[in-house]
């Protein structure tokens, strides 16, 4: 038994670690079902219009093939029962390329893809509205209460009287989510009730938002998702693939496996949108500001709406008297945005950290120092006090190790044989937050060996959900790790939170850490004895001699949490070489701070931090989604051409974690860190790039041509 040692704070191996490297972790397409068949969708190859004519005669003679699936046979479906993105083969409408027209099944993969191409497709196509450049000028307002304008003081007096001031706009691209493991499902019908293998960063609402669709009641549906292979956003909210998966099984009466393809996941589960971005800063001389403006233009679906909070970053990061937050929207014939890592604050931050910048070197104030000084004692947006806020601590602790003092003021100052050098600073935050989660905590006892169950329909997308749940079970238990067993990923166990928007840790640490001190509490009520001193779980299952004890928590975050801002923070410091002659862009070292409360378990966190730093990098560097504007499809379509950073273009990441004792967040003192590792880092690098060539790139990625111009 464990009785001193503290699991909780460090660097723990993953527990799942083995399962994983020996091919033995099982993703939604490795369970063995038995008679399987085949699913491959195929698209729609105009962006606007309807399919006049479907002709499947040739494909359904094809061998091996047990049914083509259309608008003209699938059966009724829910279209706004909670799955993304339309596509449910429900009419012969078409409202992007790419969207799904059909379903072949068949005994193999290759004789559904084979089957696939002899499908015939006449089309009545109409203009679609695929151009960006062309449509910004016409965006509305969005219907959202959510994205409505946020107007504090007098923007436009504080601007126009300002001395110091600039106006810019920066502009990010269309990016989509590639993860390791693209989206595919198992649908397995027994009766009236399907099983689905199906990677999901949110069980439970994958459950029930099917079931809606399908028309049946969510215990009859179960998603199985104990491992997904990265998801980003893009598994939190499921897509049409997963129903037309569980429809094709049931029309051939036999399970069906349906994957995408890697080319298919550029117009089946969403993107990051387009988003221009008009910043407007002024300051007094000596740096304090006086105003902000962050109005953003975008894109949305022609009959859905997402759009990202770009300004949710300036409402809170600086001290400003006045602030102006807009929105404004085109809709187009593109599948629906959604959320995608650090969404709204990772495309956000790149403008308003740019913008920052720019005005410090207006200024002549050093950037950090310019952070610093616009330092807020509160959330400007709504007064609330701080649960906590370490970005003074970050920024200090970040130019102390990066080695700021060395930065020159002025560009071009710093060379390395033909490399010109910079270094960059951009600070990022993301909401901190605890959601509703439930578990399941067994106990048996065998002689004197006790071990655990914990069970919830948690998620892990490769963060390490299996190994803090089993680092927090272990120590309230007073156990060791290897003794304690986690079962998640599974509709029919106690619902819980998902692994989406940095809340997972959060719920499941603390419904976990709940659930073991109210079964150490049962089991010392039970025995009707004091002690001076709290024993263990696992003491007292062997004084009093129990072979088994379970209880189950409904856990949920705090009741004051609301009377308070509760955000994790960042610093990020960028070093670029830029060559001079090519206009290729290295990125030898980085170093980000984060200020996220409670560390779980530090070695999976600086992994987490890691992957944002990176992505961060690809956003400002390298990945771009590219809309061929007269037919609306992707010219961007696989990894040769959508440029993603490899091991070479990444050089040294020094993570570090602020002490942070937040009493206020939740009861485990744990805030999220998934999201807020991407924030701030492209400006960082974009900043950088600035102080090394003297060029300002305000449109993202920062390839070779913008700088050589």
């Amino acid at each position: 038994m464990n009785t001193k040692k503290k699991f909780v704070g460090e660097g723990f191996d993953r527990i799942d670690g083995l399962l994983k490297v020996t091919g033995a972790a099982r993703y939604s397409t490795d369970f063995p079902v038995q008679n399987l068949a085949y699913g491959v969708l195929f698209k729609s190859e105009i962006a606007s219009g309807k399919i006049s004519d479907i002709d499947t005669v040739a494909a359904e003679k094809s061998p091996g093939v047990l049914t083509v699936m259309t608008h003209k046979n699938a059966p009724k479906l829910n279209e706004r029962g909670g799955l993304r993105g339309g596509a449910f083969l429900q009419s012969p409408n078409i409202d992007y390329r790419g969207q799904n027209i059909g379903v072949v099944v068949a005994e193999t993969f290759e004789q559904a893809r084979a089957a696939a191409r002899l499908i015939k497709v006449s089309y009545e196509a109409a203009e679609g509205k695929v151009d960006f450049e062309k449509l910004a000028g016409t965006a509305i307002p969005s219907k959202n209460p959510g994205i409505a304008d946020a107007v504090r003081g007098d923007v436009e007096a504080a601007f126009t009287s300002a001395e110091h001031k600039i106006e810019a706009v920066y502009e990010t691209p269309i990016e989509h989510h590639q993860p390791m493991e693209p989206h595919s499902t198992i649908a397995v019908w027994e009766g009236e009730n399907v099983t689905l293998y199906n990677a999901a960063q949110m069980v439970n609402a994958a459950q029930s938002a099917t079931a809606a669709t399908l028309g049946i009641k969510p215990e009859q549906v179960r998603i199985v998702s104990p491992h997904i292979g990265g998801g980003f956003g893009s598994k939190g909210g499921l897509w049409s693939n997963i129903v037309l998966t569980a429809v094709a099984a049931k029309m051939v009466k036999r399970p069906v496996k349906l994957a995408l393809t890697r080319q298919q996941m550029f117009n089946s589960v969403g993107l990051r949108q387009r988003d221009r971005q008009k910043m407007r800063l002024s300051a007094t001389k000596d740096g304090k500001l006086t105003a902000v403006a962050h109005e953003t233009v975008t894109h949305t679906a022609i009959r859905d709406e997402y759009i990202e909070a770009c300004g949710d970053c300036s409402k809170i990061m600086y001290d400003a008297p006045s602030s102006l937050i807009t929105y404004r929207h085109v809709p187009m014939n593109i599948i629906i945005p959604t959320f995608t890592r650090g969404p709204g604050k990772a495309p956000g931050s790149f403008a308003l950290e740019s913008a920052i910048d720019e005005l410090a070197y207006q200024l002549k104030i050093d950037p950090v120092e310019f952070r610093l000084k616009n330092e807020p004692a509160k959330d400007p947006s709504n007064g609330k006090p701080w649960s906590s806020r370490k970005v003074v601590e970050c920024l200090r602790k970040g130019a102390e190790i990066f080695g700021w003092n060395k930065r020159k003021m002025e560009p071009r100052q710093v060379r390395q044989e033909s490399y010109l050098v910079g270094y960059g600073v951009g600070c990022g935050t993301y909401p901190a937050r605890q959601r509703d989660t439930s578990a399941n905590i067994k106990l048996t006892r065998n002689g004197n060996e006790v071990r655990a169950s914990v069970e919830l329909a948690a998620s892990d997308l490769g963060t390490g959900s299996h190994t803090i749940i089993a680092q927090t079970a272990a120590d309230a238990l007073g156990l060791e790790v290897p003794k304690v067993a986690v079962k998640i990923g599974d509709s029919t166990l106690p619902p819980a939170a998902g692994s989406v928007g940095s809340v997972g840790a959060a719920s499941f640490a603390n419904a976990v850490n709940d659930g073991c001190e109210k079964i150490t509490d049962e089991l010392i009520a039970k025995s009707g004895k004091q002690f001076f001193v709290r024993p263990t779980a696992a003491q007292m299952m062997i004084s009093e001699n129990l072979t088994e004890f379970q209880t189950r928590i409904d856990a949920k975050p705090p009741a004051n949490v609301n009377d308070y801002s509760i955000h994790s923070f960042n610093a990020n410091f960028a070093e670029v070489l830029v060559n001079e002659h090519t206009g290729m862009v290295r990125v030898p070292r980085f170093v980000a701070v984060t200020g996220a409360g409670n560390i779980l378990n530090p070695k999976t966190a600086r992994s987490q931090i890691i992957g944002g730093v990176i992505w961060g990098i690809g956003m400002a560097l390298t990945e771009e989604s590219i809309v061929e504007p007269r037919y609306g499809n992707f010219i961007t379509r696989s990894f040769a051409d959508y440029h993603i950073p490899a091991n070479l273009d990444i050089g040294d990441i020094e993570t570090v974690f602020v002490n942070e004792d937040d009493k206020i967040v939740n009861k485990m003192g744990v805030k999220g860190i998934g999201e807020v590792g991407i924030v701030g880092v492209a400006g960082a690098v974009a900043n950088a790039i600035f102080n090394a060539t003297g060029k300002r790139v305000r449109t993202l990625p920062i390839t070779p041509e913008k700088l050589l111009l």
